[in-house]
Parts: C-alpha cells; sequence; structure tokens
C-alpha cells in the first residue's frame, strides 16, 4: 500500500466523520495517538507497537486529508531529492537532521 492508496482509504472510511470534527479536534487525537505510541515504545509487544504505529499515521492521514494536503506530494516535495538540508542522500548536517 502506497501513502496515497493509504490516505485514500483513510479519507473513504472516516471523511464524513473528520470533516464534521474538523481540524483542532482531529489534531488532538493525532496527539493522543503519539501518547499511546509513546507507552507501546516503553512497555508495550511488537504488536502494540506496530498498532500504535499504524493509528498515528492514520491520524496523521486523517489531518492532512481535511487540510487538503497529499502526503505522498508533502514527502516527495520535502525528502525526494535527499536531505533538505545538505541536499545529500546521507545526511552530512550537523544537529537534528
Amino acid at each position: 500500500m502506497t501513502f496515497d492508496d493509504f490516505q485514500a482509504l483513510i479519507e473513504k472510511m472516516y471523511s464524513h466523520k473528520d470533516r464534521a470534527r474538523g481540524t483542532p479536534i482531529t489534531f488532538m487525537w493525532l496527539c493522543e495517538e503519539f501518547g499511546e505510541l509513546a507507552t507501546a515504545l516503553r512497555e508495550g509487544s511488537h504488536e502494540e507497537k506496530c498498532g500504535e504505529f499504524a493509528d498515528v499515521l492514520a491520524w496523521l492521514a486523517t489531518v492532512a486529508n481535511i487540510n487538503n494536503i497529499n502526503l505522498d506530494e508533502a514527502l516527495r516535495k520535502k525528502y525526494g531529492s535527499g536531505c533538505p538540508g545538505c541536499g545529500k542522500w546521507v545526511c552530512t548536517c550537523q544537529g537534528k537532521q
């Protein structure tokens, strides 16, 4: 499944709820999922971690959908030519990159 496929699937399954809920509340759900992922990374099983990673991606796709952002396009634009800082495929930037 590609990012485009996944984002379209999330749009089909949930857009009627997501658009009614709006960005601020939907973003809060995404933040809650990050907390659940943090807990799973600390003490969860492999299956729990997998589920939480999937949930974070689903809520991220939801926020992108209701803001008319195509994640595949955004990823290609930002990272499709290498590191946004140094332009290399193996980052040589100093700092957080």
